[in-house]
């Protein structure tokens, strides 16, 4: 490689990313309605023990998915935890930069050796399929008590009958076509070597043919395991910030808030603004406070998504991305 390139790489990479962003984070946080009085909200909740509760849990989070990336990156190399935690807040920070967080590989093969990289993509996208895949299950599950099993009003039922029955099909079908992509990666794998035209990009997704169903359905389950953390962690902060709607409306909404959240294209640059929007379209039959569900959502944000983020571009700025031989 070219050293003018590995220079630039190395040495520039980090720093612009870290401006980058800064940047969005600023643009996103200053232009927000009533800003002043959701982080008064956020202040006054850190003495509650509930608020120091949620920010344990986001290690715990991200503890969680620094062991699936461990479980996942070791079928090409070995990854010590604290390495592999290291990689999923780098990829993270890279996440806040691209449409609907799936940039993440791209802070995450910063870490792995030169010759893996590109196969270690293919390994990530597995790791999101299956936080993906939990998504879309929990969301339905979600979709089916309020379209069925709820007697108050509520956003699926505010449309006709009929479509919202259409939409609860739609997502259950897609939730049943991902699971069966996830747990037949091997055989698509299979299916692409046949394809004379794809031979040289075989080779790089050849790992995804090592995993058996017993290492998919452990993924899932850490997924799963990580997306209840979500879940407690959004009940615990709308209880600080006295949002009462009941745990299992509370977590019936947050299911499909994370589901449409999934679902819906979303850039880092406007992510926030979005989640804001959705999570009072959906929480607002069962509540008037605005103002704490907005603190929550932002509270939420900034624990889970900006803090790690923020870490992970400073740890960018550590890693000599192009090593010399």
């Amino acid at each position: 490689m070219n050293k003018q390139i590995k220079i630039l790489l190395n040495y520039f990479l980090g720093p612009v990313l870290f401006v980058l962003l800064s940047w969005s984070l600023y643009k996103q946080i200053i232009n927000q309605p009533d800003l002043a009085n959701r982080w008064e909200e956020i202040k006054a909740s850190w003495y509650n023990y509930k608020f120091w509760l949620v920010i344990i849990l986001m290690l715990v989070n991200w503890g969680i998915e620094a062991r699936k990336w461990q479980l996942l990156i070791g079928h090409l190399q070995q990854f010590s935890f604290f390495k592999a935690f290291s990689a999923v807040l780098s990829g993270s920070s890279v996440t806040m930069l691209t449409p609907n967080r799936v940039g993440e590989y791209g802070g995450r093969i910063l870490y792995v050796e030169e010759g893996n990289r590109i196969k270690a993509i293919s390994l990530t996208i597995v790791g999101s399929i299956s936080q993906f895949l939990v998504t879309m299950v929990m969301g339905c599950c979600g979709l089916f008590f309020l379209r069925f099993f709820s007697t108050r009003a509520n956003a699926l039922n505010e449309l006709p009958s009929l479509w919202s029955n259409i939409l609860l099909s739609l997502s259950i079908a897609l939730t049943l076509l991902i699971l069966l992509f996830y747990l037949r990666i091997g055989w698509l794998v299979r299916m692409i070597e046949k394809i004379t035209a794809l031979q040289k990009f075989v080779k790089h997704i050849q790992v995804l043919d090592e995993f058996s169903n017993m290492q998919l359905l452990h993924i899932l389950l850490l997924s799963f395991v990580r997306y209840m953390v979500f879940v407690l962690q959004y009940v615990l902060l709308l209880q600080v910030m006295q949002v009462d709607i009941g745990i299992i409306l509370g977590c019936t909404s947050i299911n499909v808030f994370y589901l449409v959240m999934a679902i819906v294209p979303t850039f880092g640059f406007i992510e926030f603004p979005m989640r804001a929007k959705t999570s009072w379209e959906i929480l607002k039959f069962y509540t008037t406070n605005e103002l704490g569900v907005g603190a929550a959502t932002l509270g939420i944000w900034l624990i889970n998504l900006v803090v790690p983020a923020i870490i992970g571009s400073l740890l960018i700025l550590s890693i000599k991305i192009i090593k010399e031989k």
